[in-house]
């Protein structure tokens, strides 16, 4: 049972290798947390010997160091050899190559900056430092990614230059040569570089991700279904891995960046990958720690990612959500601390900007959706909330606050919650057992209060309570809890209870700030002269001030991700900190004003509200009139079109009307000839009184094409006054260019009417020069007189609604000069047109 034990105190005492040595003690003090006795009586007089003897070794190794330092300055003192040293790494001999190498990296740990600078500005420099990654020869392919390890720390102008000489291709190809998570140290030393590369370099990571390599990532985080008796290599392997899918997915990073990298990252499969080794069992713990938060920042304000998450379950009989999974282990004390922190942030991440998730969570604890049968998210962060650790505690509260970030509807849905106490009382609301649960710590805490719980709790209140009026008055309505926080807040407290002094101010200075005074006794004035009364404002304001002076609360400002050396440090949460900077300034402001102060506040806040209704309509008036120009402006160009279309089609007729009167002149030489042979009352049987009628017709029709010429030439002038004020009556507008369509549209018919009267007149009469027979012209001046009044009642009709739309046209001016508004348009032309009068009308006729 005890012989590795042995064996490692053996190898402690015995090796010469630092490494050999360092391997032992990190071996024994994973062995010292089940075997504590045991290691601590075998190994605890080695252990002291390495404190004496290392001490003097790391003095001997500083002191080498520090003459390495001065040779390497020595060296690069003349730019020169720098160069001569790149120079003679192109040399393919090994023995030339290889040292050449060495010496350069140990060139860049002693003096980074100034040898990367040479570098830098040396010709072809980084491209001769790249070709090492393409040598056949291993050691000096893996010394050169060493190299490039030291050339781009911290130098983001090297690190854009090694990137765009393909480094990334040739790196993920030597990973997968070497076996991906299971390969050697080669592979450990390829994730380093990509992660020099691209850790805070934007460039770097946009270049990634349009080269797909993200999508080469995936097959990294295939494991099996045996994951028992991982090597350290594969888990150190695994975690850089992780690392790297972090860094391109970093909060840090730009929201666009991040939002098409979580894209491709579902896309690809990847979110998917790393779930499954989430609910994977026999992972290692720091590993399944650290995939949750890398999933944590995959899905972060990712709507598709998130719903995605939402839907994984866990491996389990019967099948539980891995939200469900997770906050079990976070509420559970026997967890380790770094793994319930990460639990915590996979949380906090899958409700960050996701209404629909919080909306979820908070269903969980409703009367109509509670399910006896099984364990939900809610019930979980209930549990927790009220447990006797106080770190469940604190990450519950902590949750359930992420629950109600930014979301009204279920801050004022989480009001509807019921609890159960015990058998026999009736239940009390979730808002009121948490400020019973505040009073009754402030009861114990003479004798140690658990300062995390009441921190957390105070938490949830104050972001429960933000901008929401409604629980702001089912706050105030418990009698209890206004003298609560101004007993606490008057006390002269120690330094552990400075931090709950400072939150009990904040909350109640929210109910002063939220406060829409419909509670008689606690409106915001009589809260204030409350304030000035027993606790007096500038107290209130110093201690409201113990909150951001908190040695933790920068802490926690800094970055989303929780993270705290121990579990007493866990006080502050990320978002948190961004409420009490909103809210410290205002709420300050609040308790200083007077109640004139007050009104006059209200007074211009409501002005300002009108102001910006107002200019909200005006926005939207805009919107509708810009819509409605463009559209006006897309049917002129249709209206144009047709115009030209219509006008080809006239031209195309005039020609054949041309036709038809040459032909006409033709037959009427004809008929000439033929006169003097037949009788005086008959012209081959055509009455002469018919022909007369006829002429008189087709020269009736002659009017009335130049007539709807000139009329024609009058609407193209319109079109155009149109188009001038347009932007300021298009309404007009429409309503010419609708009735100029329809008149274009009975001119075409006119003219293809007058064309097929003179072309069958003078086709009848070569019929009757041929077959005299008058009866056949006769039918068919009959039918031609027949179109010639329908055309009149189209005509007819048209005046009509000219004139109908003459009248909208004039009520509309008026409206407009009802308004205020300059009407320029000019009288309709219709209405001086002939269309508009008696000879107009006779024209028609």
């Amino acid at each position: 049972r005890f012989s590795p034990i042995q064996k490692l105190c053996d190898r402690v005492a015995s090796s010469t290798l630092l490494e050999d040595r360092r391997d032992a003690v990190r071996a024994l003090k994973s062995l010292s947390k089940k075997y504590r006795m045991e290691v601590g009586t075998q190994a605890m007089d080695h252990l002291i010997r390495i404190l004496q003897t290392d001490r003097y070794k790391d003095t001997q190794r500083r002191q080498e160091d520090d003459i390495g330092a001065q040779f390497s300055e020595r060296f690069i003192q003349e730019p020169e050899n720098v160069t001569l040293l790149l120079t003679m790494l192109e040399e393919f001999d090994f023995h030339v190559r290889w040292p050449g190498v060495k010496l350069l990296t140990a060139l860049l740990k002693c003096q980074c900056a100034q040898v990367q600078g040479i570098i830098l500005v040396s010709p072809m420099g980084v491209s001769r430092l790249m070709d090492l990654l393409a040598d056949s020869r291993e050691v000096i392919r893996n010394d050169g990614l060493l190299l490039l390890q030291q050339l781009t720390k911290g130098n983001a102008a090297i690190q854009k230059i090694v990137a765009f000489e393909n480094a990334f291709e040739r790196l993920l190809d030597i990973i997968t040569e070497e076996g991906t998570s299971d390969g050697g140290i080669v592979v450990e030393d390829c994730l380093l570089l990509l992660l020099n590369l691209l850790k805070n370099n934007s460039s770097n990571q946009n270049f990634f991700k349009e080269g797909s390599y993200i999508q080469r990532m995936k097959p990294w985080f295939e494991v099996g279904d045996d994951n028992s008796g991982w090597s350290a290599q594969k888990v150190t392997n695994l975690h850089l891995m992780l690392q790297l899918v972090r860094v391109m997915v970093s909060p840090v990073n730009s929201p666009g960046a991040t939002a098409s990298c979580q894209k491709a990252m579902f896309q690809c499969g990847l979110l998917q990958q790393l779930c499954t080794i989430l609910m994977a069992t026999g992972v290692p713990a720091d590993i399944l720690t650290e995939t949750i938060n890398t999933v944590s920042e995959v899905i972060r304000g990712s709507q598709v990612n998130q719903d995605y998450f939402a839907s994984v379950n866990a491996p389990s009989n019967p099948p539980r959500p891995a939200i469900v999974v997770l906050l079990m282990s976070m509420v559970n004390e026997r967890q380790p601390f770094v793994l319930r922190c990460a639990v915590l942030y996979c949380f906090q991440c899958f409700l960050y900007k996701n209404q629909k998730g919080q909306g979820e969570i908070v269903a969980t604890l409703l009367p109509s959706t509670i399910d006896a049968n099984s364990i939900s998210a809610g019930q979980l962060l209930c549990g927790g909330l009220f447990s006797a650790d106080s770190l469940s505690n604190w990450c519950a509260a902590v949750a359930l606050g992420h629950a109600l970030q930014d979301n009204l509807t279920q801050k004022e849905q989480l009001l509807r919650v019921q609890l159960a106490t015990s058998l026999g009382k009736p239940p009390v609301s979730l808002l009121q057992q948490c400020t019973n649960i505040l009073s009754q710590g402030d009861k114990i805490s003479r004798r140690g209060s658990k300062v995390q719980t009441r921190v957390g709790l105070l938490m949830l209140l104050c972001t429960w309570m933000s901008n929401c009026p409604i629980a702001v008055t089912h706050f105030l309505h418990n009698q209890d809890n206004v003298p609560f926080l101004t007993a606490q807040i008057s006390e002269n407290l120690g330094e552990d209870e400075r931090l709950v002094q400072g939150l009990c101010a904040l909350l109640l200075g929210i109910c002063i700030y939220y406060n829409d005074n419909s509670l008689e006794n606690y409106t915001k004035e009589k809260l204030k002269q409350l304030i000035e009364k027993r606790i007096g404002k500038e107290n209130f304001v110093e201690k409201l001030g113990f909150i951001t002076k908190h040695e933790l609360y920068s802490r926690a400002a800094q970055k989303p991700q929780p993270a705290f050396s121990a579990p007493e440090h866990m006080l502050f949460d990320h978002e948190f900190t961004k409420l009490v900077k909103e809210l410290e300034g205002v709420i300050t402001k609040a308790v200083h004003k007077s109640s004139e102060e007050e009104k006059k506040e209200e007074e211009v806040k409501k002005t300002l509200e009108q102001h910006d209704s107002i200019v909200t309509q005006y926005k939207e008036l805009i919107r509708e009139q810009d819509a409605q120009i463009n559209e006006l402006k897309e049917q002129m160009c249709t209206l144009t079109s047709q115009k030209d279309q219509m006008q080809n089609t006239i031209t195309q007729q005039l020609s054949q009307i041309q036709q038809h009167k040459d032909q006409y002149n033709v037959l009427k030489l004809k008929l000439g000839k033929d006169s003097g042979q037949s009788d005086s009352g008959q012209v081959n049987g055509l009455q002469l009184e018919e022909l007369t009628l006829l002429r008189e017709e087709l020269e009736e029709l002659r009017k009335q094409h130049a007539l709807l010429n000139t009329q024609l030439a009058e609407r193209d002038t319109l079109i155009a006054n149109l188009v001038c004020i347009m932007n300021t009556e298009g309404l007009f507008f429409y309503y010419y260019l609708h009735l100029h369509f329809f008149y274009l549209r009975c001119l075409v018919r006119t003219y293809s009417l007058w064309s097929r009267i003179k072309y069958r007149a003078a086709m009848e009469k070569e019929r009757a020069a041929a077959t005299s027979t008058a009866t056949i012209l006769q039918t068919e001046k009959s039918k031609l007189q027949q179109e010639v009044a329908e055309s009149k009642k189209e005509q007819d009709d048209l005046l009509m609604l000219l004139a109908d739309q003459d009248q909208k046209i004039l009520s509309l001016k008026q409206r407009l000069k009802d308004l205020g508004e300059t009407v320029g348009l000019p009288t309709p032309l219709y209405s001086d047109a002939p269309f508009g009068d008696e000879s107009g009308s006779k024209a028609l006729n």
